[in-house]
């Protein structure tokens, strides 16, 4: 599920090709919650899923200064209400089971928050608080609830965050990207296999008494224990 229909349908093909197995996909924008809203509600009116892998796009980077009651209220819509909406719609089918997982992927912002991340830090912090107190709640219905802390990793979305610092900082890319390095101890940013693996073992028979936490991944960046 996601807004980019041509690359969904590139996922798709690959998997097609690769495995043999039927797949489909749903093309919604998380950052339009009301037509969000629609689009998943439909679709669990027909079905229902026994893994929920919960992943929203960040919002924009921006100090807490320089952004106002709207853009928290966005972020709100975004990060919270996308994920709260969606996981109360697939509950009900896997308390019927008695099985499910879900699985959030969120960032160690929540722990070491960044100044120029102050949306994700806030609105963030609010859904692990959330994802906690549901994990409590159904696990009695062999459902387990796992947060997953991202660090940095290989991605567009991250390219865009360190764009945007060499710009404000007018300093080049190289060197933003040289000094987040320098930041993990491992000295190089995830890849995204490496965390996909992490997230199959928490969706797997592996992990049935793993629940109610909150995994960092990051190459030892965080300080914090």
């Amino acid at each position: 599920m996601a807004r980019n229909e041509a690359k969904l349908k590139g996922v798709l093909a690959e998997l097609s090709t690769a495995s043999g197995q039927k797949h489909n996909y749903l093309v919604a924008d998380f950052s339009d919650f009301g037509k969000f809203k629609i689009i998943i509600s439909s679709f669990f009116k027909a079905n229902t899923v026994d893994i929920l892998v919960n992943n929203t796009n960040g919002p924009e980077a921006g100090t807490i200064l320089e952004k106002d009651y709207s853009h928290y209220q966005d972020a709100f819509e975004l990060l919270f209400q996308t994920v709260s909406f969606t996981t109360m719609l697939a509950l009900p089918g896997m308390q019927i089971k008695h099985s499910g997982r879900i699985i959030n992927l969120s960032s160690f912002t929540v722990r070491e928050p960044l100044q120029n991340l102050v949306l994700s830090n806030s609105i963030r912090s609010a859904l692990i608080s959330w994802s906690k107190t549901l994990a409590t709640e159904v696990a009695k219905n062999n459902i387990t609830v796992n947060n997953i802390l991202t660090g940095y990793f290989d991605t567009e979305r991250l390219n865009g965050i360190m764009s945007a610092q060499a710009k404000n900082k007018n300093i080049d890319l190289a060197e933003v990207k040289n000094n987040m390095m320098n930041e993990i101890p491992m000295k190089r940013l995830g890849k995204p296999e490496e965390f996909a693996y992490l997230v199959a073992f928490l969706a797997s028979c592996f992990a049935d008494y793993i629940t109610g936490t909150n995994i960092p991944i990051d190459g030892g960046l965080l300080k914090s224990i």
